[in-house]
């Protein structure tokens, strides 16, 4: 099967050691609902890492694009960051955000090799969100200690590239060198997933993508990702003031992308707006064919539920990325679980805390209850399987 055959060091170098259980649509450590179902209730078992504000891209989509700056302060301590990770319980993945987290080879070194290689030693999964854009040297760096190199990817060729991924640059990025920057990105995928390394890209079902989502896999596919990932796209930072697509569209986008898969790779979607306990039977339908075919699974959103986001300047906690919510800690002087349990105890979180174990979901997340469900109380409906 496609992306899940065992291959030497020699022939893959980036591979995880022997040792590690493969990441599949059967072990996706990532998900919330493992935790959940392990410990009886939600318990963080992940934690992310903003690294760095810095980008070389502004892209329209980007989650958080208003953070995006030119200039940033040092880095925490990593001693103290290493030591709040050891506090972690039931720490399980670690994931390294941005910006560009290799944007500066100082970033690179002084904490995105440190994180990884604590990680390694623990047995702990990563994943590093890049654009894959830069000097291929800075991510052979690292790729021997990460498991999974993640990475947008919402076009069919370097105009849409072009158009997306500068379109809040502040300044003119001609297409020769938008292309440049395409091409080079589309030969570091390869590059890295020829040497083992996991390769997962995930698209945004927007209003420039829901009807090429098909042509956009294809690419991903020639790439060598084992994994493609969807999410539909929600207001939030850059993407506030887009035009947003109906659930119709995004339903008629899932499904036509299920038509034409490979279905070799591993299809992975999340936060979609469509639940089992729902009452429009299309809806139901999808989720029974997503729940049936084969290399496809539905992630349920990891924050607030099993992960937190730290931010590696100022050690502020979130509990989500998206969403408009305060910090709730900061590793300055709070464990990570303590931050935790006091966010699983806050009424916005009861308000969202449902679950139903026999559709393997933990609800919606914020962004999607403000969107389509608020006045709806998901602890008294009940899933139709």
């Amino acid at each position: 099967m496609h992306g899940f055959t065992a291959t030497s060091t020699a022939e893959a170098p980036f591979a995880p050691p022997a040792g590690l259980a493969p990441l599949s649509p059967a072990y996706d450590p990532w998900d919330p609902i493992r935790s959940l179902r392990a410990y009886g209730r939600h318990t963080l078992t992940s934690v992310e890492f903003t690294t760095t504000h810095l980008c070389n891209m502004r892209c329209e989509h980007c989650a958080v694009g208003d953070s995006l700056a030119m200039t940033e302060p040092a880095h925490l301590p990593i001693d103290l960051i290493l030591r709040r990770l050891d506090e972690v319980e039931h720490l399980e993945t670690i994931s390294l955000t941005g910006g560009e987290p290799t944007f500066r080879e100082e970033t690179v070194k002084q904490v995105l090799l440190p994180l990884l290689r604590y990680a390694r030693s623990r047995g702990i999964r990563t994943q590093l969100n890049s654009n894959v854009t830069l000097d291929y040297a800075r991510y052979e760096l690292i790729a021997p200690e990460l498991d999974v190199m993640h990475i947008s990817f919402n076009y069919t060729e370097a105009s849409d590239f072009h158009r997306v991924g500068f379109a809040r640059s502040g300044r003119e990025v001609g297409l020769a060198a938008a292309s440049r920057m395409y091409e080079r990105m589309m030969d570091n995928a390869r590059r890295l997933a020829d040497g083992g390394l996991f390769v997962s890209a995930e698209s945004m079902i927007n209003f420039r993508t829901h009807d090429k989502m098909g042509d956009i896999h294809k690419l991903i596919a020639e790439m060598g990702c084992r994994r493609h990932e969807v999410h539909p796209m929600y207001p939030s930072s850059f993407a506030a003031n887009l035009p947003m697509l109906s659930k119709e569209q995004m339903r008629a986008a899932v499904d036509g992308l299920l038509d034409v898969r490979d279905p070799d790779i591993w299809m992975l979607f999340g936060t979609l707006p469509f639940y089992a306990c729902g009452g429009d039977p299309l809806e139901r339908r999808l989720l029974q064919r997503l729940r049936t075919e084969p290399n496809v699974t539905v992630r349920n959103d990891p924050d607030g539920r099993n992960r937190v986001n730290v931010n590696l300047f100022t050690g502020d906690v979130y509990v989500t990325d998206f969403a408009s919510v305060p910090p709730f800690g900061n590793v300055k002087t709070e464990k990570l679980d303590d931050v935790f349990d006091r966010w699983q105890a806050h009424p916005m979180q009861q308000r969202l805390n449902c679950h139903c174990d026999a559709a393997g979901c933990c609800g919606p997340n914020l962004l999607v209850t403000d969107m389509y469900y608020r006045d709806v109380d998901f602890s008294s409906r009940r899933a139709v399987l």
